[in-house]
């Protein structure tokens, strides 16, 4: 999740206990060191998960081939 929405929507940040350092993906910082607990909606479900916050830019949100698998959404 990007910071900004993070902080925009108010989320409490739990810093994590180790960084997470990410190298070829959409992050511009350096490490991820906090993450939020969120309730995702998608059709009838709700699910609460935990979502690393960084620097994401023009993205607010990036979904995992985990999650996308489980879900399978029609994506337009």
């Amino acid at each position: 999740m990007d910071k900004r929405l993070a902080a925009k929507q108010e989320f409490k940040l739990q810093k994590l206990k180790k960084l997470l350092i990410v190298k070829r993906t959409y992050n511009s910082g350096e490490a991820i060191t906090h993450q939020v607990k969120v309730n995702m909606y998608y059709k009838n479900h709700i699910e609460r998960m935990r979502m690393n916050v960084c620097n994401l830019g023009k993205t607010n949100i990036i979904l995992g081939i985990p999650w996308l698998a489980i879900h399978n959404p029609e994506i337009n």
